[in-house]
């Protein structure tokens, strides 16, 4: 049977969710989205997300390879798929891709954010879903100065849940864009790279708030980039305020698809 290669792209609310990767008794984003293509092909369907989320995590840019019969066309699928999954997930957009394309393989970069709220009304519940609460005073000019350390090619063992890559892992990544800007009640930080290890933004963003109140110095962020464990990283921060932005793959990946690349 003939069939279509299709990139779709997420958008969830993590709050519901186990993460991203299927798990036994557990509500995960792939199950949910594979029961969804399950229902409208009448087969299972394998999603293979372009990486893991954990719980808690969302995103308004998590890309999805999927494989299905060639009568779905991009368009005719995002529709069919947003009117039976589940209110807290949500397909943005959906591309034809090349049959190469490999949503976790092919992609050459991916970017985070992670959300922090410094004024008073941070706490109200409309606002603590989706980022942090923070409730100390912040020496912005040491969080430029904390994350100017991280752009650049690193091995971010320092900054990684231990156990969780493979022992020949060199936990090396290639940090194109790491920043923090100013919003409107906060500040957000912004990182884009080539990978990601188990937990690498939160623990950033934990450390580097700790150089912002003062409770470490700057000079631990190189420190930490040079270490061989993570025992003396910061708690990470939570997860309820990270997301998951989007993914890039090579434009010659791309077919026919609902918008320009």
């Amino acid at each position: 049977m003939a069939e279509r290669t299709v990139q779709l792209v997420l958008h969830y609310d993590g709050a519901g969710f186990s993460g991203w990767q299927r798990q036994p008794e557990q509500r995960t984003v792939q199950q949910v989205m594979e029961d969804a293509l399950e229902r409208l092909c009448a087969a299972p369907v394998p999603a293979l997300g372009s990486g893991r989320t954990d719980a808690g995590v969302h995103a308004r840019g998590q890309a999805v390879g999927v494989r299905v019969p060639d009568r779905w066309d991009v368009r005719k699928l995002r529709r069919a798929l947003n009117a039976v999954l589940p209110a807290d997930v949500w397909v943005a957009k959906a591309f034809e891709m090349r049959a190469e394309f490999h949503a976790r393989y092919s992609a050459v970069s991916r970017r985070y954010s992670y959300v922090v709220g410094t004024d008073e009304e941070a706490q109200s519940p409309f606002r603590g879903r989706y980022e942090l609460a923070f409730g100390h005073a912040l020496d912005r000019g040491a969080l430029d100065a904390a994350a100017a350390h991280l752009e650049g090619e690193h091995s971010f063992r320092g900054f990684a849940v231990q156990g969780t890559a493979p022992a020949h892992d060199d936990h090396r990544c290639r940090v194109l864009h790491a920043a923090w800007r100013d919003r409107p009640g906060g500040l957000v930080f912004e990182i884009e790279a080539n990978r990601f290890l188990h937990h690498m933004v939160r623990f950033l963003v934990g450390t580097m708030l700790d150089v912002a109140t003062g409770r470490r110095p700057v000079a631990d962020i190189p420190r930490l980039l040079a270490a061989s464990t993570n025992a003396d990283v910061s708690p990470p921060a939570q997860p309820h305020a990270l997301f998951l932005e989007r993914v890039a793959y090579p434009r010659d990946l791309y077919l026919s698809c609902e918008e320009d690349v």
